[in-house]
């Protein structure tokens, strides 16, 4: 497992940056494979989480990066216990669709209540299928 943490994530273009930087490192260091789309899609979670928890949430947020089985775990802590609105899809819907997005590109999703407020936590597949398949989807 590797792993990093943005102890004061309150900041989305830092921690965007930092999620880049700790990919790089994946790829470059451990020698794990990273796909172009998953670095985009990792950076655009990471600022959806951190961007709702600085916008929702009083106080300090974490970011904790986790790699482990080919995927990357996004988990972002914020000192808010009221747990997130996950609205049905609205095209009519202006903003609001932050969640959605990160739902939709996600293999897993998962909210929780810790003692303190709540942890966001987003998993999205390092590498693409070889076949050009987007990684962590179900062909039709």
């Amino acid at each position: 497992m590797v792993s990093a943490s943005l102890q004061d994530a309150t900041n989305s273009a830092h921690a965007r940056a930092m999620a880049r930087d700790f990919l790089i490192s994946v790829q470059a260091v451990h020698g794990l494979p990273v796909s172009a789309r998953a670095t985009g899609m990792v950076q655009l979670v990471v600022s959806e989480l951190v961007t709702n928890a600085a916008k929702y949430a009083p106080g300090p947020c974490l970011l904790d990066l986790d790699v482990t089985d080919g995927a990357i775990r996004v988990s972002v802590w914020d000192s808010s216990t009221t747990l997130p609105a996950i609205l049905p899809a609205d095209p009519n819907r202006i903003g609001q669709h932050g969640l959605e997005i990160v739902m939709a590109v996600s293999q897993t999703f998962c909210v929780s209540r810790k003692p303190v407020g709540k942890q966001i936590t987003a998993t999205i597949v390092l590498a693409d299928d070889p076949d050009g398949d987007i990684a962590g989807h179900q062909a039709l």
